[in-house]
């Protein structure tokens, strides 16, 4: 640095799994990179820090897998959770190339260990990391530390000079002071905009007030701002975002994975009237999971509970926040503020509709419900025993896909048409290419370790 300005061959504009990712797949290729990364040391990473696991196609059982994950399984899990929302030729894509992802990281110092249990379902499917997601990120810091990758932290990018689609510096603030960084090329892996509670509400209107962001506070979307106010084409719908039901109780930023909730399917949601909404059975809790972010966002006040009795407490991992415990249906309505006879009606209809069945979470079982207006269709047992339990839930948004359009190679497209020369993108900044809607668990992390070292090795080459 010399005179507030740097010189390096490609810059990488992020700190979390698709910035480090992309960072040690071009320094592997001999390319001078350099990190900047908005977060102070302590919270680097982005929502990577929040992460357990990713999901990867693989042709058989590992030490950690307990079996084989075809790429043709996986792109019918994709098509199924976005409804259709997807660049299928991306995606595709991308699934191949994951193929290959587990052998690249764990030469990257990533550890893996066996999956955890309770409702996750996804000991076949999901790679889980050594101590969390923390714990990857760690490892691909000391690898990043080691291969000579420069990391400039609380350093914010506020402006881009791009001219006709040629990236030629960003400018920045590092230690109060405005810092010019010219490079060859641009790795743009700063997330999306989900802690931008303004930029929510022109999309959501003013329920986003009450949205709680499970990830980093960091992710405002002012690198995508800038991207798409300089040329670059933008893809996804920016109503569309990774939303899942949370304990009301959790801050309103970076409460991450521990108040995730993963009940549903042993209970039953209402919403601040005591009413059902949706069937929670309808489907393999990893593939809807993130559904139910957008559908308690629809409810009044954007708040609802989930309740279940004792035989279900022990079924799950539970969140930070103890459960509300009640002896009757009717102390649990007045615990939470709910009517208490219309919670009781709820209940008693559902209890009256459960029919006869062999519980078995791990499969979908033959415990229904029959005569409701919402049927639960797997998973339905009466709540009769006592105590009762519930859980405050509000919409969780961990991050949103409206983005920027890349190719194959994770280059940026232009909004006049063709691609950007020197410009890539990794990670959730570009994610809505894969995820217009929907979501299944481990996703974010395949996006970004993929489309990361793609994006890494074309801004090399391109050097």
């Amino acid at each position: 640095m010399k005179d507030g300005e740097i010189h390096v061959d490609v810059l990488v504009v992020g700190g979390g799994n698709a910035a480090l990712c992309a960072a040690i797949a071009a320094k592997r290729l001999g390319a001078d990179v350099l990190i900047v990364e908005k977060a102070p040391m302590f919270y680097r990473g982005g929502n990577t820090r929040h992460t357990r696991n990713m999901r990867c196609a693989h042709d058989a059982a590992t030490e950690t897998l307990t079996g084989p994950y075809s790429e043709e399984e996986f792109w019918d899990d994709l098509l199924r959770v976005t409804e259709g929302n997807t660049d299928e030729k991306l995606a595709k894509h991308m699934i191949a190339k994951s193929k290959d992802m587990l052998t690249w990281i764990a030469e990257q110092g990533v550890r893996f260990q066996p999956s955890l249990g309770g409702t996750l379902s996804l000991g076949r499917t999901n790679s889980f990391f050594l101590g969390g997601g923390r714990a990857m990120l760690n490892a691909l810091y000391k690898t990043a530390e080691e291969l000579g990758i420069k990391v400039m932290y609380e350093t914010p990018v506020t402006d881009l000079d791009i001219v006709d689609g040629h990236f030629k510096s960003a400018l920045a603030r590092h230690e109060g002071k405005p810092l010019r960084i010219h490079a060859k090329s641009l790795v743009a892996a700063a997330g999306g905009f989900e802690a931008n509670i303004e930029w929510l509400k022109e999309g959501w209107g003013d329920v986003a007030e009450n949205f709680l962001i499970r990830g980093t506070p960091y992710n405002r979307g002012d690198v995508l701002r800038l991207l798409l106010d300089k040329g670059v084409e933008p893809i996804g719908d920016p109503t569309q975002c990774h939303a899942v039901a949370i304990d009301a109780r959790a801050p309103k930023f970076d409460g991450g994975i521990i108040t995730r909730l993963d009940c549903v399917v042993f209970g039953i949601v209402v919403n601040k009237l005591a009413e059902r909404f949706y069937d929670e059975g309808e489907d393999f809790w990893p593939k809807r999971y993130a559904i139910w972010g957008r559908l308690v966002a629809a409810q009044p006040d954007q708040i609802s509970y989930i309740i279940f009795d004792a035989k279900s407490l022990k079924s799950f991992m539970p969140s930070l926040f103890a459960p509300i415990e009640a002896n009757s249906i009717a102390e649990l309505a007045q615990k939470l503020e709910l009517p208490v006879e219309q919670l009781e009606a709820t209940v008693g209809g559902f209890n009256e509709a459960v029919q006869p069945g062999t519980f078995d979470h791990t499969v979908f079982d033959d415990c229904h419900t029959k005569g409701l207006a919402i049927e639960k269709t797997h998973w339905a047992r009466k709540l009769e025993d006592p105590p009762y339990y519930a859980y405050p839930v509000r919409p969780g948004i961990t991050f949103t896909y409206l983005g920027t359009r890349v190719d194959e190679d994770a280059r940026m497209q232009l909004q006049g048409g063709g691609k950007a020369d020197n410009m890539y993108a990794a990670g959730e900044i570009m994610a809505g290419n894969v995820l217009g809607k929907g979501y299944a668990a481990g996703i974010g992390m395949t996006i970004g370790s993929v489309f990361g070292k793609l994006a890494g090795e074309g801004a090399a080459t391109h050097v």
